[in-house]
């Protein structure tokens, strides 16, 4: 079940350790060590052994990448170039990270505890397609002729916003990595972006095969370095037009309070959720299960819009809890390079004790823990699938976010009582529904407040779904065509028709 496999650290055959090439700065198209000479260690979640040091960015250093970015978008060719031409070398930026799939999928595997062969097969091809996908759309941004009335010609124009700071979380490093750059680069934009300091070693992979693609010096810039100096320096940078975020609310909050207090900058921010999972009585139950443990043990957790809240109506509740605690306990918890592993370590100690703390409250405040609540082993990151019974909505295991493997289960009789407690919370990422009854489906989801609803299904995710919140789950939308005009300004032309009878 989740016993740890016995690979972890001791078959080397299971082992695919890349050389690490890269581990400084990327600004300017060089990798450069930092200005202090500063390293911080970037750790292997599956041993807890240091994996390479790392150039430490800090203010300093952003205000010279931020100063290659605003020179690149004021006179390099990427900007001034046809959609057409940026979206041919996004295309082949595409193809070289193709080539070196297996390279990449090994870094994030060690870097941050992603199963290999989903990192392979799944998430760095959907990070492909993200590219691909705004690399069609970057000669399809237009604007529109205006009616005015017959005395003006007037029609908007659709412009790069200028220099972008993106900071990426450490949980899906790659795919996060191209929802943010692939549509700043198809408008035009230049950037820089700070990785998270757990998971820095696949983006700046990434910045050199961007160069190796052509996209010019100091268009993309690669800042590793910590939220308090390097992304600070970025959120308050007086020449940064624009920052994306994906991580906490708290830090969220802290970003735009600098955007206010410095330039105004436009903001846009993931910042995770607390989603429920709804399933009713005409569910079949062995389904319903399969995709309440997807949602919350896919990626060990460690997924904003994870599915932390089942909600089962009381028709089934016992068959459902049942076959949950069956199938939780046949889990495979194991080093992620053994195609068995159906669940590698967390990413990084901090967030190991965070999980097991939640889940000692969880234990305090009454709710039932049916399995899992476990550390594995003594080396790693590693902790067993957690499901609570009697949970009650107050409780801090049913209110915060965990990002981690726990789930809260709970019971409802109605539809409108199913309704209000999906609603219960301050996020609004997304929200399942599992039932054979459209008419109900189609209700729940349009009473839902939550950025998207899966019916039937749970995680499915697509280069043109928009994706983000309502609530305290964030501002503006990554993915789709909605995800470029984040990065676009608005222009109108208006020029008078001096002939016109109405002059």
């Amino acid at each position: 079940m989740t016993d740890l496999n016995s690979s972890i650290g001791n078959n080397s055959s299971l082992l695919k350790i890349p050389t690490i090439k890269y581990n400084k700065l990327f600004i300017n198209g060089d990798f450069v060590d930092s200005l202090s000479g500063a390293t911080f260690e970037t750790i292997d979640p599956r041993t807890e052994e240091v994996i390479a040091r790392i150039s430490e960015g800090a203010k300093e250093d952003i205000d010279i990448a931020v100063k290659a970015a605003r020179e690149a978008f004021d006179s390099s060719p990427w900007p001034r170039m046809s959609g057409e031409a940026r979206g041919k070398i996004m295309m082949k930026f595409a193809e070289l990270i193709d080539e070196n799939i297996e390279e990449l999928a090994a870094l994030d595997a060690i870097d941050a505890g992603k199963l290999y062969y989903i990192a392979k097969v799944m998430e760095i091809p959907g990070a492909i397609s993200i590219l691909r996908y705004y690399a069609g759309a970057a000669d399809k941004i237009h604007g529109e002729v205006l009616k005015s009335h017959g005395q003006f010609h007037a029609y908007t124009l659709m412009e790069p916003i200028g220099v972008v700071g993106h900071i990426i979380p450490w949980n899906a490093p790659s795919s996060i990595f191209f929802t943010k750059v692939a549509p700043s680069l198809a408008v035009g934009c230049t950037m820089v972006l700070k990785p998270a300091e757990q998971t820095p070693l696949s983006a700046l992979f990434y910045a050199h095969l961007a160069k190796l693609a052509g996209i010019p010096n100091g268009v993309l810039n690669v800042v590793p370095g910590f939220g308090p100096t390097a992304g600070a320096a970025i959120s308050s940078h007086m020449d940064i037009d624009a920052v994306s975020f994906t991580g906490s609310v708290e830090v969220g909050r802290e970003i735009m309070q600098a955007a206010a207090k410095s330039n105004l900058k436009h903001v846009s921010l993931e910042l995770g959720g607390k989603s429920p999972l709804i399933i009713f009585d005409d569910a079949d139950v062995d389904k319903a299960a399969d995709l309440a443990l997807l949602g919350i043990l896919a990626n060990k957790g460690e997924v904003c819009c994870a599915s932390s809240r089942v909600f089962v109506q009381e028709g089934i509740y016992d068959q459902v809890e049942k076959k949950l605690v069956e199938k939780a306990k046949a889990w495979i918890v194991g080093d992620p390079f053994d195609p068995k592993s159906q669940q590698g370590p967390q990413a990084d100690r901090n967030q190991l004790e965070k999980i097991l703390s939640y889940i000692e409250h969880g234990k305090r405040e009454g709710a039932t823990l049916l399995t899992g609540g476990r550390r594995l082993g003594s080396e790693g990151y590693y902790i067993e699938p957690t499901i609570f019974s009697n949970v009650k909505e107050d409780m801090l295991i049913a209110t915060d976010e965990i990002f981690g493997p726990v789930m809260a289960l709970m019971k409802f009789k109605t539809i409108e009582e199913a309704i209000k407690s999906a609603n219960n919370t301050r996020y609004g990422l997304a929200a399942g529904i599992v039932t054979k009854d459209m008419d109900i489906a189609n209700t729940v989801s349009r009473s839902i407040r939550a950025g998207i609803i899966w019916i039937n299904c749970y995680l499915a995710l697509g280069s043109d779904f928009p994706f983000g919140g309502y609530k305290m789950s964030g501002i503006g939308r990554d993915s789709g065509l909605e995800a470029l005009h984040k990065y676009l300004q608005v222009k109108s032309v208006v020029t008078p028709i001096y002939n016109s009878p109405w002059l």
